[in-house]
Formats: structure tokens, C-alpha cells, sequence
């Protein structure tokens, strides 16, 4: 049943991808000028040169034949070239990928670690000063933008000199023990784990909260303990299990969200991950390396969707038999 299940959720993944990144091609192909335009106005570069160049990668050929064509290579597993750094994109992506990939996982464990404990005992302890100290503070962490608090946390470090002012490793980074290595990534990523994770613990807990009130005024709670259940089975049998599931599958969306965020404080933090990748790309309207980025990361919300429905699947009963 469950092989079924990943199966005909994969083979749906198909005409989706499809739709992500015809659209994105459209919209980039549209927009005004390509990565050749800057060259064009330079006197030094012959126009046969950059009508060799267009030939080369394809860019003077209709839109559909180009789409057509990007299309074909990704099913041989190849991204193109970028114009702009001259190097394979699917190369350029692996070597970017692990630093984005370390910042969103640890971001997002981060996020849960302090949002779940905050939003259930807020929950559970209604109009407490607990839960009132924790709204307040939810309601400053939602206000402050990821890339603000960056900005924050950068002048910090520039000031006091406690943490590394930008980078994802230190210099010597090569030179180090395996050991003062992860002491080296831990302490570079103090920063943007904080400016991604403090507005998700916010906007988490608050919605934990929320749903665990909620959960706790239904009938089948008071039910439990009408017949005497005990309060602390109630809490945790009870409201945690039919409370939690709609975060599970919000936790799909954290790793292509977290992408977005990320682009942001990476460039002021100067991180070398995906982020500041697309954003060079996006900047210098490489079409290779921008379409690459949208599919890894459609890929990622759609992966992170799927894990999310399978874990779903397994802890609730009635999402099972659905399925």
C-alpha cells in the first residue's frame, strides 16, 4: 500500500516539475535583455563573436526549442553551462548545496527544538504568565525580518568581536583538526541559523499554541477525562497527537521556504550556499544557472512534502486508510 502510495505521489511529481519550470523559463526568457547585453555594448567584442556565442548556447533559437532543448539535457541528468561562470550549473550546485543544506537542516532543527516545548506548554497552560511572557515575545520574533536580524547579529559580531563577522569557514579552514573543524562550522553558523530560525520559533509556536487550545476545547478531550483518564495521558495520548500533525507537513515546506530566506542573509552574511548562487545568477540574467537553482529547489519542496505525508501516514490512522 505504501509503495502504491510513494509511487503515484512520484509519478504526480512529474507534470508539476514540468509546469514549475515551463513557467519559470517563460517568465526569465520575457524578461528584457539576456547575459549577452552587457557584451553587445563593448566595443572590443564583435558582433560575430556574440552571434557565435548566442549559437553556442542556443539563445538564438525560438523559446519553445530552447525550453525543449534545457529539457532534454536535465533528462540526461545535465543542467547546461553557466555563461556567467563558464563551468557546469549541476557542478556549481554540488559545491554550493552541502553549505545550504547544513544551514536549513540546522535552521530548522533549531526552529522546532524551541518552538515545540514554548507552543505546548503555552498551550496547555492557557492565559498564564508563561504563556503570556511567550506571546509577547512570538509577537517580537514575528516582526523582525530574517535578513534585519542578520543585519543585527552582523553589527554584533563587528562590535564585540564574539563571533566570526561573515563566511561560512574560516580561512585556514583547510589546515584544521577534524575536531576544530565542526568547532569552525558550529561557531560561522551561530549567525544566519539564529536569523532564519528566530521568526520561524515565533510564527511555530504560536501556531502550536493555537491548534493545542483548540484540540484541548474538543469533545473527544472532554470525553477522556469525563471517564477519569489521567490528565497527564490526555495531554500527551491525547491533544499532542491530534495537535501536532498539521506541523508535520509544515515541516515539508521548511527546506524550499528556508531556501528563499536564505538568499537574503547568506548575501549579507557573504555564505557561499545556493542563495547568493541564484542571486548572482538572477543578477546577471544567467538563464542556465537560474533554471537549475528553481529545479533543485521545487525538487526539495516537493521531496520534503512527500517525507512529510509518509511520516503522516505512519502516525495517524485515519490519514492511513486515506492513503
Amino acid at each position: 500500500m505504501l509503495v502504491k502510495f510513494i509511487t503515484k505521489r512520484l509519478l504526480m511529481m512529474i507534470p508539476v516539475m514540468l509546469g514549475i519550470t515551463f513557467i519559470s523559463f517563460v517568465i526569465i526568457s520575457l524578461a528584457p535583455g539576456n547575459i549577452l547585453t552587457s557584451l553587445k555594448m563593448n566595443p572590443y567584442i564583435s558582433q560575430h563573436t556574440i552571434a557565435l556565442m548566442e549559437q553556442a548556447y542556443g539563445l538564438n533559437k525560438p523559446l519553445l526549442v530552447r525550453y525543449g532543448l534545457w529539457l532534454w539535457q536535465v533528462l540526461h541528468l545535465n543542467l547546461g553551462t553557466s555563461i556567467y561562470y563558464h563551468a557546469p550549473v549541476l557542478s556549481l550546485i554540488l559545491s554550493r548545496a552541502m553549505n545550504t543544506l547544513i544551514l536549513s537542516v540546522s535552521a530548522i532543527v533549531v526552529s522546532w527544538l524551541f518552538a515545540l516545548p514554548f507552543g505546548i506548554i503555552a498551550g496547555i497552560k492557557e492565559q498564564s504568565l508563561f504563556d503570556r511572557t511567550a506571546g509577547v515575545l512570538n509577537y517580537i520574533g514575528i516582526s523582525i525580518p530574517s535578513f534585519f536580524l542578520a543585519f543585527l547579529l552582523l553589527l554584533f559580531a563587528a562590535k564585540t568581536g564574539v563571533l566570526p563577522t561573515g563566511g561560512t569557514t574560516s580561512p585556514l579552514y583547510g589546515l584544521l583538526s577534524p575536531a576544530d573543524k565542526v568547532y569552525d562550522r558550529f561557531i560561522h553558523l551561530i549567525m544566519p541559523v539564529t536569523a532564519l530560525a528566530v521568526p520561524q520559533i515565533a510564527s511555530y509556536a504560536r501556531l502550536i499554541r493555537v491548534n493545542i487550545i483548540e484540540v484541548k476545547r474538543s469533545e473527544f478531550v472532554t470525553a477522556a477525562k469525563a471517564r477519569g483518564v489521567n490528565s497527564r495521558r490526555v495531554v500527551y495520548l491525547h491533544i499532542l497527537k491530534n495537535a501536532l500533525n498539521p506541523f508535520i507537513t509544515l515541516a515539508g515546506y521548511d527546506f524550499a521556504g528556508l531556501l528563499g530566506g536564505a538568499a537574503l542573509v547568506e548575501t549579507i552574511l557573504n555564505l557561499q550556499g545556493l542563495g547568493t548562487l541564484l542571486l548572482k545568477a538572477v543578477m546577471s540574467m544567467d538563464v542556465f544557472l537560474i533554471m537549475g537553482d528553481i529545479l533543485i529547489g521545487a525538487g526539495m519542496l516537493l521531496l520534503g512534502n512527500l517525507i512529510a505525508d509518509i511520516v503522516l501516514i505512519y502516525i495517524d490512522p485515519r490519514i492511513k486508510s486515506q492513503a
